[in-house]
């Protein structure tokens, strides 16, 4: 006798009606509320690693997976394993990388996102720190996932151009979203990046000041203010006449005398 399950007969199907599509996304106007919940989290290990799922748009494991040799500071960029084109590689943000690096070492684990209780060496669950941190915030029904789903309709406010969007997604968009599927250079995606990570954390009220490095070198006083300080010390010391020449005229140079 073979077993039904009763979950997928017709007569469930016509009860209950077709999956949807969920829809559990943040609105614009939740961005500082969910902000200000996660990273008062007591875990920075969990609140670092939810601000990055929100601003990379990349799957939970994509992300739960990503470790220290997937990152490279020098050319700024992460690269994310995922399931459809085994890896892609991103722009790395400034506020992420700040996140990043905030983070601890923990001695022969390789994951960004570790644990030292947990048996795979990473973060296992999200799911309690994102439940914590919507009830702070007072946003129901969002969950890691959905965080990958806000990603993609609050780029829709920059109007970022939906493959670029893709691409860092790691989807294929479809005929319908770009006419020819272009894979655009890291610097290029970069560009739509940082904006969409600026403007997130500018609807959120994060003031961040990325470190542009050492501060700029002195200028350069005014040469005319440079000159008028110099000419005082000019006239009474080079072109001064020495005791032993008696014909030669005060603030006079010797090589004109004697031209």
């Amino acid at each position: 006798m073979q077993l039904v399950n009763p979950a997928k007969t017709r007569r469930t199907r016509e009860a209950l009606g077709k999956a949807t599509a969920k829809s559990d996304v943040l609105l614009k106007e939740q961005l500082a509320a969910w902000f200000e919940a996660v990273r008062a989290l007591p875990s920075p290990v969990m609140s670092a690693y939810l601000q990055v799922l929100l601003l990379t748009g990349a799957r939970r494991t994509e992300v739960l997976d990503l470790k220290w040799k997937d990152i490279d500071s020098r050319w700024k960029s992460l690269v994310i394993r995922d399931k459809i084109e085994g890896e892609r590689k991103i722009p790395l943000t400034p506020y992420v990388a700040e996140l990043l690096g905030n983070l601890p070492h923990l001695p022969k684990n390789p994951f960004v996102f570790a644990s030292a209780l947990a048996k795979e060496g990473r973060i296992s669950d999200p799911r309690a720190g994102m439940q914590a941190a919507c009830e702070t915030a007072k946003i129901e029904g969002l969950t890691p996932h959905g965080l990958r789903r806000s990603f993609k309709s609050l780029t829709e406010w920059l109007e970022i151009p939906a493959g670029v969007v893709a691409q860092i997604m790691g989807h294929k968009p479809s005929a319908t979203a770009e006419k020819h599927y272009t894979v655009r250079p890291l610097d290029l995606l970069r560009i739509h990046h940082d904006r969409i990570e600026t403007w997130m954390l500018e609807q959120a009220c994060i003031d961040f000041k990325p470190n542009s490095g050492p501060p700029p070198a002195e200028k350069p006083r005014n040469t005319e203010s440079r000159l008028s300080d110099w000419l005082p010390t000019i006239a009474h010391s080079s072109f001064a006449a020495p005791p032993d020449a008696p014909n030669q005229k005060e603030g006079e140079s010797p090589l004109l005398r004697n031209r």
